[in-house]
């Protein structure tokens, strides 16, 4: 990672794997702008019995996300399967104490974007992806969608929609990624990084 480069932060929850896939594409999409280092981040989760807890470092995958990876991001992609048309638990968990941020603006005026995963093929998606819109509108952040000059929104028969990249994963959470899905999630990335070099070299 070069310092100079700038942090585009990718954080996301995952309890099957499809939506760490994404944030994967993502960061694909963030890596492939020159001066763009995508950080992938994770949240815990969270449980029903109240004596439960996770340990401080997760046993694979991500890191889980600091106050300081909001603090250094130059841009942020949020990720997280849909909970009944929303974002998971383990999510809102974490954005709900988020008001240090919210009150010093340390995510005021950064650009943004969303991405899910679904069971079902109308099981929430774009619920979902408003959803996570909220908190950032709340932040101050600036939230990008994909736009139709991506052919792929038009001809996609599984994931992809204007709000932001999508999946298709399945009931069994094992369905491929279609070539639409991916392309519009590296789309995505690549739009999101894009639209942060232009912000930090502004006049």
């Amino acid at each position: 990672m070069n310092q100079a480069n700038l942090i585009i932060l990718v954080l996301f929850y995952s309890r099957h794997g499809a939506t760490r896939k994404l944030a994967e594409l993502i960061a694909q999409g963030v890596e492939s702008v020159p001066g763009c280092d995508a950080r992938l981040r994770t949240v815990p989760a969270v449980s029903s019995v109240a004596e439960a807890t996770e340990a401080d470092v997760p046993a694979e995958g991500a890191p889980y996300v600091e106050a300081q990876d909001l603090q250094e991001c130059a841009a942020l992609a949020l990720g997280s399967p849909t909970r009944f048309g929303n974002m998971a638990a383990a999510m809102k968990y974490f954005w709900d104490g988020t008001a240090t941020q919210w009150l010093s603006g340390a995510l005021a005026g950064k650009p943004a974007c969303v991405f899910t995963s679904t069971g079902s093929l109308h099981g929430g998606q774009e619920a979902t992806l408003l959803s996570m819109m909220i908190p950032l509108f709340h932040h101050g952040m600036m939230v990008l969608g994909l736009p139709y000059t991506n052919p792929e929104l038009m001809t996609t028969a599984s994931g992809g929609t204007p709000y932001g990249a999508s999946h298709w994963a399945g009931l069994d959470g094992k369905l491929a990624f279609t070539d639409d899905e991916k392309k519009l999630a590296v789309a995505l990335g690549r739009r999101l990084a894009e639209t942060a070099v232009k912000l930090h070299t502004r006049p």
